[in-house]
């Protein structure tokens, strides 16, 4: 068998900027080198290992091995950082005691709750954070590629490497303000009102509105769509007559009980189950962050 060992950190984190920006080019110019050189390294690694670890498009894609290496670059990096800022009695100015933590979350938790739990972790630990908004199901592929080390997600299964811990479940409300009801909805909610009511939704990857229409009429159809990447927006575009959404339950419960909301279907209300996701590391920084997430979860979501 091929003796791999002893791998080069240098090569190793040059794959993982590659990956990360998606170019030779980029990576170059983040680790002050040639394109030529980031190629050079690559190939070495190759080599070594005996595999392709890039599929040469743009942007660059990982082999499975290669995915295999960003992981252990990225994780490798952590944990060498995390001891240097223990290390490191006082910021020496330009941050490198810092350790970075990329994340992958959805946008309800992120503008919800979860900064509450980076807050109190960077209060314990030198840590800056790179914070992914990404929808819930599409967070676990980032995990996959090694671009996250932990990721809010609606996937259950550990990805490799990775352990799962139940968040709990968001409940939402299908809603819509009471005139646009009345326009829309004035002879019922079915197929036919449904397939033509505007909905709001947050961006092309966000199904919960389409996923609400399936359930309710067991059809597939396409509503005329407004797309707002921010929460804020999309709840105000809800509120303001431009059509229907799902919000959470915990955020329409008041005007909901005052008439000025109305709930399409009552009582139907959708659960998005939620994991806390994180690579197995030997890292106080992720556990501490775990117990941070678990717990400001623990006052948002149902269990």
């Amino acid at each position: 068998m091929k003796d791999i060992t002893q791998l080069d950190p240098v090569a190793l984190r040059t794959l993982a900027v590659a990956v990360r920006l998606g170019t030779f080019e980029a990576a170059a110019r983040e680790l002050h080198v040639t394109p030529s050189a980031v190629s050079q390294r690559i190939k070495a690694l190759e080599t070594r290992i005996g595999r392709v670890l890039l599929h040469r498009v743009k942007p660059l894609e990982p082999t499975e091995a290669g995915l295999v290496l960003v992981r252990l670059a990225t994780q490798t990096e952590l944990l060498e950082r995390e001891a240097v800022a223990e290390l490191v009695e006082e910021d020496d100015g330009d941050g490198t005691s810092y350790a970075s933590l990329p994340i992958a979350v959805n946008a309800d938790a992120l503008y919800g709750w979860f900064v509450d739990a980076l807050a109190e972790v960077q209060g314990r630990h030198r840590v800056v954070f790179e914070v992914v908004r990404e929808d819930h199901t599409r967070t676990a592929e980032r995990l996959r590629r090694g671009e996250v080390m932990a990721a809010i997600t609606g996937e259950p299964k550990p990805v490799p490497g990775c352990r799962v811990v139940r968040l709990g479940r968001l409940r939402y409300a299908a809603v819509g303000t009471r005139d646009f009801h009345a326009a829309h909805f004035g002879d019922g909610v079915g197929s036919a009102s449904l397939a033509e009511a505007p909905i709001v939704a947050f961006d092309r990857s966000d199904s919960l509105q389409h996923d609400f229409i399936r359930r309710v009429t067991r059809r597939h159809l396409a509503p005329p769509v407004t797309y707002l990447p921010s929460v804020r927006e999309f709840d105000r575009a809800i509120r303001v007559g431009m059509g229907w959404g799902l919000l959470p339950e915990s955020d329409v419960a008041g005007q909901l009980a005052s008439g000025d909301l109305v709930e399409l279907v009552p009582g139907r209300r959708p659960e998005v189950a939620l994991f806390w996701q994180h690579w197995r590391l030997g890292s106080a920084l992720v556990d501490d962050l775990t117990e941070a997430v678990v717990g400001a979860a623990r006052g948002w979501m149902a269990s």
